[in-house]
């Protein structure tokens, strides 16, 4: 498609808008149109598009450009050198070959002449390309020298050559979809911009020196310059932020009109069970509480983010706000995102409450209706989705807990608080870069558990592919053999349940036979029926099994001491949040534990891939590493799990865009109260 022509959006503010080039009055219902309404968008590539979140018409017009490509020069193949720059080469293709890797990857191999010699050019992982090259096509290709020949980094068949020399967006895509198919479905898209109103007004465009929203999205997405695409992204970046802190200060303001119960002092309970634990709390634990319980005691509910890496002793706080409420006669719930979770949850707090006096139950899809009206009306009840079902109506909530609360979306965690007004207590094991927590969850107070207990050690942590996994199971015969247990994480793929769980069940027969002939296997997946997976877990927990083979189903809430030593199967799928949460299932005692990250050939790595695993080895620490997840990702999709509602930034970057977002408070605090949620589209 011919490119968009305009003049500059950014000349300033009193020349006239030449782009587009014939007005038309803005039908936003256009943007919803679902992607198939473009040319040459098909069932088979919305599918993919909607693997990225791209759906709408208007999904693709925010789906921002992670980078551009500046053109590179082009070379003759006889004057190729191995060179850390990249190149452009043309040339004919001779012939291909595909060949399998390990693992169900590909590589697609072409011989490329352009008369001064020939190459041979590799890809990855993209089978198709052995139909679409041909002998004889002229192709242009972007990469350099490698193990393979020469590494093809982005690639035109034909005469086309802006995806390859020119500069040119280069968007997040996926190994279905290449980051060109991305780009050409754009630039089709990009004639609808004319449909988008403009929610800023006039004075605040005017004194900001900003242009329209739709000129801003021509502009990110077909710059004629770096500088061009920067001032067209912080346009954009800076209603985003002040559609974010306008919804921000509206919560916040809301929820002073709420009454809650007040909790005052903590009793005899609460004495009690500091006594029942069988260790002292560490000092985050103890500022955490006074915190909470600072909280408790104002009748305006509370809003409290608790944040602490994995093993850091959450749950033990969690459990002191829910027997604060139980200690004045009221009813607490805990809310996990998972039956695997909540039951892990049920059943480290049930023995505590039950020498308490304190009655617990458990509440998920699966209880019987029996269950359900028994667990309604028990003092504290640990639940998943099922609390917040239509019909289930608890006794009498004074707080409530919401367990990895980033999985569950807006509406969601409103709706365990419908019609009440109880304390809340949000907590996360995927800490959040504070600028980012006093942001995004900007009407929610921050506590942080920083260090877990000084008896656990830091896990060893290793990184090697896939030519030398063989040293990975033999590490793990050896601990096995002392006396330990593991875990084998087998690869996040995008297909459905039942075949993850058919994936992970043919993983652990070949185990079974194979590496680990000599140890007991099990296999845990989200296809088993929750007695089943209980049963699974408990044999494990009992030793009578040494090998847990799993999906990410114990990516939260599985805690075994003994379980030292995990392997992550083609840990380079994984996104480095996930991660570091796996690898938080060893070290949960006192043992030296390690992690094994397998990964494929690292020359078949991107660079975001090859820097989450490098993190991963560098440091343990949670928070440190969600720093480095802020940078390679951004602020809107950094737990890897759309989140609907204010938490979602597609053009703004926390931590590098610090003066917008205090240029955007201001603006905020100016016109909050004079601009209604509508007009900006808080939820969208």
């Amino acid at each position: 498609m011919t490119p968009i022509r305009r003049q500059t959006v950014f000349a300033g503010l009193d020349q006239p808008q030449t782009w587009p080039p014939t007005p038309r009055a803005p039908r936003p219902e256009r943007l919803d149109r679902e992607l198939d309404a473009l040319p040459g968008v098909g069932v088979t590539l919305k599918r993919k598009l909607g693997k990225l979140g791209l759906e709408t018409i208007r999904d693709v017009l925010e789906h921002a450009p992670r980078r551009y490509e500046s053109a590179a020069d082009e070379l003759p193949i006889a004057a190729l050198q191995r060179a850390e720059d990249e190149v452009v080469i043309t040339g004919e293709v001779l012939n291909v070959t595909k060949r399998p890797l390990r693992g169900r990857r590909t590589m697609v191999t072409a011989r490329i002449s352009d008369g001064t010699a020939t190459i041979s050019a590799a890809w990855f992982n993209q089978p198709w390309l052995a139909d679409q090259l041909k002998p004889g096509t002229h192709v242009r290709l972007r990469g350099k020298q490698g193990r393979y020949g020469f590494d093809v980094r982005s690639y035109d068949v034909g005469d086309a050559a802006r995806a390859t020399a020119d500069f040119a967006p280069v968007y997040p895509a996926a190994e279905e979809i290449a980051a060109k198919t991305v780009r050409r479905v754009v630039d089709d898209a990009l004639p609808n911009v004319v449909h988008y109103f403009d929610a800023l007004p006039a004075e605040l465009r005017e004194r900001e020196r900003m242009p329209l929203k739709r000129d801003a999205l021509a502009a990110l997405h077909q710059p004629q310059s770096e500088d061009e695409a920067e001032r067209a992204r912080e346009r954009l970046a800076f209603e985003e932020l002040l559609r974010l802190l306008i919804g921000i200060a509206q919560r916040a303001a809301a929820r002073e009109q709420s009454l809650a119960p007040s909790l005052d002092e903590p009793g005899d309970l609460i004495a009690r069970y500091r006594t029942s634990l069988p260790f002292a709390l560490t000092p985050y634990q103890e500022q955490a509480i006074r915190e909470l319980d600072e909280d408790l005691k104002r009748t305006v509910p509370m809003q409290r983010l608790l944040q602490g890496d994995v093993g850091s002793g959450k749950t033990v706080v969690a459990l002191y706000a829910l027997l604060r409420a139980v200690e004045h006669g009221r009813q607490g719930a805990l809310m996990a995102p998972t039956e695997t979770l909540a039951e892990q949850h049920f059943l480290t707090i049930e023995g505590i409450c039950f020498e308490l006096g304190v009655s617990c139950a458990l509440l998920t899809s699966a209880s019987k209706k029996r269950e359900r009206e028994l667990a309604l009306q028990a003092d504290v009840v640990v639940g998943t989705h099922a609390l917040i079902q239509e019909g289930v109506e608890l006794r009498d909530l004074a707080v409530a807990v919401v367990d990895e609360q980033h999985r569950f979306g807006v509406e969601q965690r409103r709706a365990l608080t419908q019609g009440r007004a109880p304390h809340v207590l949000h907590m996360t094991a995927t800490p959040i870069p504070r600028t980012l927590a006093l942001t995004v969850y900007g009407d929610l107070a921050v506590s942080e558990i920083a260090k877990p207990p000084a008896s656990r050690k830091p896990i060893v942590t290793r990184w090697i592919t896939e030519d030398r996994a063989s040293e990975a199971y033999t590490r793990l015969t050896g601990l096995l053999r002392e006396g330990r247990q593991a875990y084998v994480v087998c690869p996040l793929v995008e297909l459905s349940e039942t075949t993850l769980a058919r994936a992970a069940e043919a993983e652990a027969e070949r185990l079974q036979h194979g590496e680990l002939r000599e140890f007991r296997v099990g296999c845990l997946h989200g296809r088993l029926k929750p007695d089943q997976r209980r049963a699974v877990m408990a044999r494990f927990n009992a030793r009578e099994l040494d090998v847990l083979v799993a999906t990410t189903v114990i990516e939260v809430g599985v805690d075994v001491p003994n379980a030292t030593v995990m392997i992550v199967q083609e840990a380079d799928r994984f996104g480095l949040a996930q991660l570091h949460q796996l690898r938080g299932r060893v070290g949960r005692g006192s043992e030296q534990s390690y992690c094994l990250l397998v990964s494929r050939a690292r020359e078949e790595l991107t660079e975001t891939a090859s820097k989450r695993l490098e993190s991963l080895v560098a440091t343990t620490d949670g928070f440190e590493l969600a720093e480095v997840d802020l940078d390679l990702r951004g602020g809107g999709q950094l737990f890897g799990t759309r989140q609907h509602g204010l938490s979602d930034l597609h053009f703004a970057h926390i931590r590098r865009d610090r003066q917008l977002l205090e240029r955007a408070r201001v603006a905020a605090r100016e016109i909050g109260g004079l601009i209604d949620s509508e007009a900006l589209d808080l939820d969208a």
